[in-house]
């Protein structure tokens, strides 16, 4: 199937606490470099201006959440059909795993090992390579529930400065630093509406999607835990490499590819027109980022653009 391609620019909002607009202007305002010192010191990066948008995946499935496999090869889980699949470099989609319990968040470990979170028994699973049945890690303390905001686990995240996993408690409102086998549990943060997608920066520090609160928190490795507004409901975020965080927002007055400054509060919609309702989204070592859409039923990469 042919790819589709588009260019993206951004559309900002300097208000942290106000929805994120709708539209797209011509350009993205490029922050300033930073003046030389007396001394050589690196120079700032700066954040793609824009970017291209590609459609690499239509119609096939429906695509949540998204980890890469050590060969590069894209993967995501199906929470509708009840699959892991893997896209391959011609367009064609292997089914990894079948596992009608919802599989959600992804993480790829150094070995080839697949973790991910079950939603419908709220457990973390994992797939090692070369085989089809999954085995439990843990059990976690929540429940599913058909409740608002009660859905089993959704995303997952590797820490790889600690090699554990950062694991949201979606039902009961907790964030749990985990040791890979699932022995050790240990309690980061409490209290958060539904604590959904997760993210570690290179400092190590934790970012949260928190669905039903409308908000980020930032959990630093010295343990304090900030709340950030201003969304409508987040899924999915990663850091941009830039100070930024990239994040999705599924929302149907929102349902945008998001960039977010947290230290500004600058807000830009990256893009909002091929989405439904956005779940996953996923960089890469050449600064590609893959997004995600279950309803949609697309997964669009993103070249940047300096």
């Amino acid at each position: 199937m042919g790819s589709l391609l588009f260019v993206l620019t951004a559309c900002t909002s300097a208000n942290p606490t106000s929805p994120p607009h709708t539209g797209i202007s011509p350009t993205a305002t490029r922050a300033p470099s930073p003046t030389p010192g007396p001394t050589l010191t690196p120079t700032a990066r700066v954040a793609p201006s824009h970017y291209t948008a590609q459609i690499i995946l239509q119609g096939k499935g429906h695509p949540d959440d998204l980890a890469q496999d050590r060969q590069g090869h894209l993967l995501f889980s199906d929470d509708t059909n009840g699959t892991i699949d893997r896209l391959n470099s011609d367009g064609s989609v292997t089914i990894l795993l079948r596992d009608p319990a919802g599989p959600e968040g992804l993480v790829v470990l150094a070995d080839g090992t697949i973790m991910f979170g079950e939603q419908t028994t709220n457990r973390i699973m994992k797939l090692a390579p070369g085989t089809h049945t999954a085995t439990v890690v843990r059990d976690l303390h929540g429940h599913d529930s058909q409740a608002t905001c009660k859905h089993g686990i959704d995303g997952i995240a590797l820490d790889p400065g600690t090699n554990t996993l950062i694991v949201p408690d979606s039902p009961i409102g907790n964030v749990y630093r985990m040791s890979l086998d699932g022995k050790t549990l240990h309690l980061l943060a409490t209290g958060i509406s539904r604590p959904v997608g997760a993210s570690v920066d290179g400092n190590g520090t934790i970012f949260i999607a928190d669905e039903c609160g409308g908000a980020v928190w930032k959990i630093t490795p010295s343990g304090t835990v900030k709340r950030i507004g201003g969304f409508a409901m987040p899924d999915d975020i990663i850091p941009d490499g830039y100070g930024n965080l990239l994040i999705v927002d599924l929302a149907q007055a929102v349902h945008a590819f998001i960039r977010f400054n947290p230290t500004s509060g600058k807000k830009e919609i990256l893009d909002s027109q091929r989405y439904i309702e956005p779940q996953g989204i996923l960089s890469d070592s050449s600064g590609h980022i893959y997004v995600s859409d279950d309803s949609a039923n697309v997964i669009v990469k993103y070249t940047p653009v300096h």
